[in-house]
């Protein structure tokens, strides 16, 4: 990823929570058929290994668990973005040379990738993810709610994976390259906007 070093992000926590913060990431591999890509949930142990591990699943019926990895996998997780128009800018009245950008977070992480079937592992993995996502739930459904043998049998249809994060690239680029008139102006523009994701930006444009 280019990342620029007004937009570079490295701080170890800050990435893990941006990465955290995405509920879908997106998992690429190079194969010897070409690259393969699944978006899927993931969780981050982020005490296991120097930069943290993720843990996921895909269907079995997905080949990309098939296909031998040519290199590292890659975990994208894209967070907060919108549209940046130029019109927001102190400067456009000044000179107007100004252009469209947008405005988003990134993080990509690398490492390789391991597939694993075995059942007590997947159980361990789907039921960290569902505690992740029914956090804050009332009621909270749990696997326990189901039938053991109905998991069981559920458990049977994915393949498990883990990626050891061995490298990390992280990209905040919010305006930090315009003047202050300019941020000023972008984040007006877009707490003023009918998207709630626009008014996300705003609002991370702040911190």
């Amino acid at each position: 990823m280019y990342v620029p070093p007004a937009f570079r992000e490295d701080d170890l926590a800050v990435l893990h929570a941006l990465m955290r913060d995405t509920r879908l990431a997106n998992l690429v591999t190079a194969t010897g058929e070409g690259l393969v890509a699944t978006p899927l949930p993931l969780f981050l142990v982020p005490e296991e290994g120097s930069n943290g591990t993720l843990y996921g699943h895909v269907a079995r019926a997905n080949p990309q668990w098939r296909l031998q990895p040519l290199s590292d996998a890659m975990a994208l997780f894209t967070g907060k973005d919108a549209y940046v128009s130029p019109s927001w800018y102190a400067s456009k009245a000044e000179h107007g040379k100004v252009v469209p950008t947008w405005n988003y977070i990134a993080v990509h992480a690398y490492g390789p990738i391991e597939y694993f079937e075995d059942a007590n592992r997947l159980l361990d993995v789907v039921t960290r993810l569902t505690n992740l996502h029914e956090g804050g739930r009332a009621p909270a459904w749990t696997v326990d709610d189901a039938p053991e043998a109905f998991i069981r049998a559920q458990l049977r249809g994915i393949v498990g994976l883990r990626i050891p994060i061995t490298r990390l690239e992280g990209k905040r680029r919010m305006s930090q390259n315009r003047s202050a008139a300019d941020r000023a102006g972008v984040a007006a523009g877009l707490a003023a906007s009918d998207r709630a994701s626009d008014r996300d930006v705003a609002e991370e444009m702040s911190r």
